[in-house]
């Protein structure tokens, strides 16, 4: 079998494009996939199954760790493995890297642009959160997908590199009073993690509008771990989004991530390589080469219980180790509990989830809700856990005229497994094809207090501006090639189309508390979603926009707009606000991006960590990731969170050889 799908794929990869289509489309064709199919899922078992050695320092057996490290770094997320990397790169900094799951990149559905949703649920790969009933929102519980995985939520997301507007960062910076943070300061830590491949055969600055000559391109990185580029698969009936939305007056943009701002609409930048892979901050940053580093350890399968702290003599506590138990135990009722050592500092790196959590476990958090879980209080920081934001999304769905929407992917007939096939063979032969989507392929970026977008004589709220300057976004709207519900766990009968709006600045907060002490209980997360009129009303408007979308050419056209199904939603442009507000508070989920449960901030004004990313009250000990965000972006946090871990780790590097030099 091997032997004849081996002369298949040489056949195929000899092909013009059109032969090879014929070649699947003839009448062994069948047969011939199968044969392929068998292959590619053979070899894809073996590279799953592929052990963790000691030789690149990957370390599954907990007991083979050493007992001191200088510097100890918990959770391999999108944060977690910028830091174990680059503070590695000093021979003289001895590194550990704590993550409770395995390799992301060792699993075929991370590498698959589009199959990161079949992560989700697995509790190998994903916490599975249900977050507590929202009270504005019919009271219902969401599920939080969130990466257990080297790599983390971005070895499981849409990888749209957006990073956010420049607004963004100058409210950073004037938050905690450090212009560092500021976006003509911090901006050189993107170009710094960029690595731009440019794809020949599409442009942003001439495929959607002539070059203007004077239009200079926005200064982007070349050189950096991180490949950024236009290597995802877009359908006809996106590129049809991109020019609706122009048609109703939203300004094309090249790049979402330039110093004028992210207003406007464009096809979306991806985290996928020229190969048609996913990246992540696993594959980036912990390379073959700097996972042989003697001074790097990755220890995966360590699920950490609480960070250790000395007794406080004259000052602070410090923290100076921490406790881990494997996470294969977490059904044991008593784990075996392993300790190691910092010389110098641990970095908190876990999410905005389970930042702040390990933090309470530890005894750092509100002294009164820590007691309730027996926990003793180390340091008393009510604002742990507290702050939390996340962007709120509301999605629609149409019947796709054009008959090209993804939906095979998820195959529920025998033509739906053969087309899933045939996508699996290009894709795994030429890089290629629908599985190189990245379910989110274009996108527009609005204000909601743009009156050519929402004049006041049918918009009349006055609601609230939450953005920090007028070159920050309140809404994202970006299409999918197919509808779903639940994540993706329900997928339609017919071809469908889908456009989605979420709110960027949101100013309902939530929390996340402890449910009990023990560390393998996921915590009670709580969005608040919807609590402010504000918050709704700006959905309100964002519904509003995509349905007018779906009715404007030349988007209008590639969809059934007679079709009545009550369960899509052709019609849905006729119902009055109240109603569309219900079907808001109904539909209303997370689009993954938790972020401000350990906020930069100043301690009286609800911080958890200073402009150093040092935890108030305590010594030697940094947070990290989103959950440090003292704004949650108007974008997508992936790219801010590999910027701060970049920032902290040139700081860290440059304390640390202080401090060495001075023995």
């Amino acid at each position: 079998m091997s032997n004849a799908a081996d002369a298949l794929l040489a056949s195929l990869r000899s092909q013009a494009p059109g032969g090879r289509m014929k070649l699947l489309a003839g009448s062994a064709g069948l047969a011939a996939l199968f044969l392929v199919l068998h292959k590619l899922l053979v070899s894809s078992n073996k590279l799953s199954a592929k052990a963790p050695t000691k030789k690149n320092h990957l370390v599954a057996n907990l007991d083979e760790l050493d007992s001191e490290y200088d510097v100890i770094i918990i959770g391999g997320g999108t944060s977690g493995c910028v830091l174990a990397s680059r503070l590695s790169e000093d021979p003289n900094i001895k590194v550990l890297l704590l993550e409770s799951g395995g390799s992301g990149k060792a699993l075929i559905f991370t590498r698959i642009p589009s199959a990161f949703g079949r992560l989700f649920h697995n509790k190998n790969y994903d916490y599975d959160i249900r977050t507590e009933p929202q009270v504005h929102a019919q009271g219902k519980t969401k599920y939080w997908p969130r990466g257990k995985m080297l790599g983390g939520c971005m070895s499981a997301s849409r990888l749209m590199a957006q990073y956010g507007a420049p607004g963004d960062f100058d409210q950073w910076a004037e938050t905690i009073g450090d212009d560092s943070w500021s976006f003509k300061n911090f901006a050189k830590y993107f170009r710094k993690f960029e690595h731009f491949v440019a794809n020949p055969v599409f442009s942003p600055y001439t495929s959607f509008s002539s070059p203007d000559p004077s239009e200079k391109e926005e200064e982007i990185g070349l050189t950096g771990p991180v490949e950024v580029g236009f290597f995802n698969y877009v359908s006809e009936t996106s590129k049809s989004f991109v020019r609706s939305c122009i048609n109703v007056g939203i300004p094309y943009t090249p790049s979402f991530n330039g110093a004028s701002g992210t207003a406007g609409v464009s096809r979306v930048m991806t985290y996928i390589d020229s190969n048609g892979t996913r990246v992540s901050s696993e594959s980036a940053y912990l390379t073959d080469e700097v996972l042989s580093r003697p001074n790097l350890t990755v220890a995966i399968y360590a699920h950490t219980t609480r960070i250790l702290f000395s007794e406080p003599e004259n000052g602070n506590p410090r923290a100076i180790g921490v406790e881990i138990a494997s996470t294969k135990d977490r059904d044991v009722a008593e784990p075996k509990k392993y300790k190691v050592f910092a010389k110098n500092e641990i970095v908190l790196s876990a999410g905005a989830v389970h930042s702040p959590h390990i933090l309470m476990l530890s005894g750092i958090g509100p002294s009164e809700h820590l007691s309730a879980h027996n926990i003793p209080t180390v340091v008393d920081l009510p604002a742990v856990g507290a702050n939390l934001v996340d962007h709120p999304i509301v999605d629609f769905i149409f019947k796709d005229k054009m008959g090209v929407s993804l939906s095979f992917l998820k195959p529920a007939n025998v033509m739906d497994r053969l087309k899933s096939m045939r996508a699996l063979i290009q894709y795994t032969i030429f890089k290629r094809g629908p599985l190189c989507n990245n379910m989110g392929e274009a996108a527009a970026f609005v204000r909601t207090d743009d009156p050519s977008l929402f004049p006041k004589d049918d918009f009349k709220e006055e609601l609230e501006d939450s953005t920090p300057s007028k070159d920050s976004p309140d809404l994202e709207l970006f299409c999918t090639p197919l509808g779903y519900r639940e994540h993706g766990a329900f997928i339609f009968d017919v071809h469908t189309y889908a456009l989605h709006v979420y709110l960027l600045r949101p100013t309902s907060k939530g929390y996340i508390r402890l449910l009990s002490n023990n560390p393998f209980d996921n915590p009670s997360v709580d969005p608040n979603y919807l609590q402010t009129s504000a918050d709704i009303y700006k959905l309100l408007r964002g519904a509003r926009l995509c349905l007018r979308l779906a009715h404007t050419e030349p988007l209008s056209s590639c969809l059934t707009h007679s079709e009545r199904r009550s369960d899509l939603d052709h019609f849905l442009h006729e119902k009055t606000d109240d109603e569309l507000l219900e079907i808001i508070r109904q539909r209303v989920e997370t689009v993954y991006h938790p972020a401000c449960s350990c906020r930069m901030a100043k301690k009286e004004d609800g911080g958890v960590v200073d402009a150093k990313l040092r935890v108030y009250g305590v010594d030697g000990l940094r947070v990290c990731d989103a959950s440090a965000f003292s704004y949650v972006v108007s974008g997508h946090t992936a790219g801010a969170c590999i910027a701060m871990a970049e920032k902290l780790s040139d700081e860290m590097k440059a304390e640390l050889k202080a401090n060495l030099e001075e023995f």
